[in-house]
């Protein structure tokens, strides 16, 4: 977690890491929220959120749901968090439907027609900008807009989609994200529906998701949030966002980023591999570890093995390849405190803290100020 020149500011540098001496909900004003692999995945709460984002509220956060999911309108997301235990407004859901449908607005006349490839949320989106939703690449579409539909959209829209962009209409999508999270595992997202209409076209959409601006501003205008914390489980969106935003973000485990993934992650300014490290020294019985635990294992057919903090219901710490070179620990030794880390270039890690019920004792520096955590 790195220091910033103000909260929520617009491309402020980070300078140096530092850790949080109060909770979350206290040191920003609202929590923008992902869903999917945060909230929940495949409909059902992610264990430990419902909690942790009630005990959020209670100490004065804000809370807004961001999602790059452009499937179901803001009263159905609304109304499912309520059914979860999470009172919510539509007012505080925001989604990459909207972002897109304000993009389109801005350089389409209005009234104008638009072909839509998604589901009803994007529809509903196009409608509130004044925009008319149509369904064939042949009612003389102005724009074509592309969002994700779920798992029972036909090919064929993919088709429609694919005319009317190759006849020179303008194509828009609401994000990119190539996967996403469901109860069965990960799936394929709107990115991969994309890629199909872009190899068959040779286009290029114009984009409003996370992790860019269009996306953005959107929130901001939305929620008028001052001191802002993303909360998200994907670095290539939630927290790339975050940081071109110029805003402090938490990443946690739950969803399409896992350890590995995060150990592995390149940085966005220079593109080479940088990996993190994850406290060494918390366990079970530490009052700060809130359920965490971590080990390393001895290398395994000439390629390390390096442990990650576990979640409360895995019995053992969760191993993954890929480090670049065995971890090994420094500093204390485990269950005496948060004080053993693994060296990484350029990360520094700064303690334990806690807010909005995470773990947070993998503290890191990569995207900007970034916390790592799961919903304890």
């Amino acid at each position: 977690m790195s220091q910033t020149a103000g909260h929520g500011g617009g491309g402020n540098a980070r300078t140096r890491p530092e850790g949080s001496s109060r909770a979350l909900s206290e040191a920003y004003d609202t929590a923008l929220l992902d869903l999917d692999g945060v909230v929940y995945a495949g409909g059902h709460a992610i264990a430990y959120a419902v909690e942790s984002l009630g005990t959020a509220r209670e100490g004065g956060m804000h809370l807004a749901y961001v999602t790059n999911n452009a499937l179901r309108t803001p009263d159905a997301v609304a109304e499912h968090l309520s059914e979860l235990g999470i009172a919510t407004d539509a007012s505080d859901v925001i989604t990459s439907a909207q972002a897109v449908a304000r993009l389109v607005s801005e350089q389409v006349p209005e009234g104008a027609r638009v072909l839509v490839i998604g589901g009803e949320g994007l529809r509903v989106a196009l409608r509130e900008r004044g925009l008319e939703p149509v369904e064939s690449a042949d009612d003389d579409p102005v724009a074509v807009v592309q969002g994700y539909g779920g798992p029972d959209l036909a090919w064929g829209r993919f088709a429609e989609a694919s005319y009317a962009v190759a006849r020179g209409v303008p194509w828009f999508a609401s994000n990119t994200d190539l996967t996403i999270p469901s109860a069965r595992g990960i799936a394929p997202g709107n990115g991969a529906a994309v890629e199909v209409v872009r190899i068959a076209t040779g286009a290029e959409p114009q984009v409003a998701g996370k992790p860019l601006p269009p996306m953005h501003r959107e929130t901001i205008l939305r929620t008028g949030a001052e001191r802002p914390l993303v909360v998200g489980d994907r670095l290539d969106t939630d927290i790339e966002g975050a940081f071109r935003g110029g805003v402090d973000s938490l990443l946690v485990l739950t969803g399409v980023t896992d350890g590995a993934q995060l150990v592995a992650a390149r940085s966005p300014s220079t593109g080479r591999r940088t990996w993190t490290r994850i406290c060494a020294a918390c366990s079970p019985g530490s009052p700060r570890s809130r359920g965490w635990t971590a080990a390393a294992s001895p290398a395994a057919a000439g390629r390390p093995r390096c442990g990650v903090a576990s979640w409360p219901w895995t019995a053992r710490a969760r191993p993954w390849t890929g480090c670049g070179r065995c971890a090994r620990w420094r500093g204390r030794r485990r269950g005496t405190g948060c004080a053993s880390w693994m060296r990484a270039r350029r990360w520094r890690g700064s303690g334990c803290s806690s807010g909005l019920g995470c773990c947070g004792s993998g503290v890191v520096r990569g995207w900007g100020r970034s916390w790592v955590g799961s919903w304890m």
